[in-house]
């Protein structure tokens, strides 16, 4: 649907347009773990100011590769119903502007991140931006394997926050990274039950479109669900968590655990919404 000539946005609709390509409830999930990891690799009294220019740096590359990301799969979002209203799609926003404007918050995050944090963080945040728009961008359109090459960049953020407390990498910070890379396994493959035919209309090959039985789908969620619940144990075993994290990841993972295993017993729609709104509550 296009915007009608003539017809002058507001300033309002015109932020809120270009804010929407900063995906900001996705990437909500990058800030926290940015930050909470942070929190974890803090040794004495917890700095907030570098904390602050982390998230921030973090939040304005994040935004930057999720506005570039959906300049370079406008074409896929104009044809599924689930984003066919953003602003690219609709010409609310032309291809030129979205690119500029997401060079520009990579260029301002990353300046943010040198000048605030270190080389390490800095760096690992610039990986995180290449293998995201660079790399699972446009695998997307030809291989499943993407999902997996997707959810790296997705779990880089924990190590961007501990490496901007500690300036370097240590076993605690790959447990972190483990927990989220695998934990959007069976989150993604929720999403994509949801929404196959969406996906399928864009022809995009995830698993869900390649098999449209469900019962590939559903597999492949159960068993990431399954080696999530030991890699979420891995923070009692590198001293960042106590008995009280053990129960409660055993708790969730259960739950987690017996909501894959449901929509692997039946693939039904609502069987992957409560498996997906049961990882956004893990």
């Amino acid at each position: 649907m296009k915007i009608e000539t003539g017809a002058m946005p507001s300033t309002t609709e015109r932020v809120t347009d270009f804010l929407a390509l900063t995906k900001p409830r996705l990437n909500s999930l990058v800030v926290i773990t940015t930050a909470v990891s942070f929190y974890l690799a803090n040794v004495g009294p917890l700095d907030l100011l570098i904390l602050l220019h982390t998230t921030v740096g973090v939040a304005l590359i994040a935004g930057g590769a999720a506005a570039l990301n959906q300049v370079a799969e406008r074409d896929l979002d104009s044809i599924m119903e689930r984003t066919r209203h953003r602003p690219l799609p609709t010409g609310r926003v032309k291809p030129v502007e979205g690119k500029i404007f997401g060079a520009v918050l990579v260029a301002i995050g990353t300046s943010e991140l040198a000048l605030a944090t270190n080389w390490l963080a800095t760096t690992i945040a610039l990986i995180t931006l290449v293998s995201y728009v660079g790399v699972y961008t446009p695998l997307k359109r030809l291989t499943p394997w993407s999902t997996l090459v997707g959810a790296v960049p997705g779990a880089l953020p924990p190590m961007i926050g501990w490496t901007a407390a500690r300036g370097s990498l240590e076993p605690a910070a790959w447990v972190l990274f483990g927990i989220v890379f695998f934990w959007q396994l069976p989150h993604f493959h929720a999403l994509a039950w949801m929404y196959l035919k969406d996906f399928k209309r864009a022809n995009i090959p995830i698993v869900a479109v390649l098999d449209q039985t469900g019962r590939r789908t559903s597999a492949h969620a159960l068993a990431y669900t399954v080696v999530l619940f030991p890699v979420s144990l891995a923070p009692s075993l590198v001293g960042l968590s106590g008995r009280l994290y053990i129960v409660g990841t055993v708790v969730a993972g259960i739950g987690l655990f017996t909501l894959a295993m449901h929509f692997t017993l039946q693939q039904t729609t609502d069987r992957a919404r409560r498996l997906f709104f049961g990882s956004l509550i893990y």
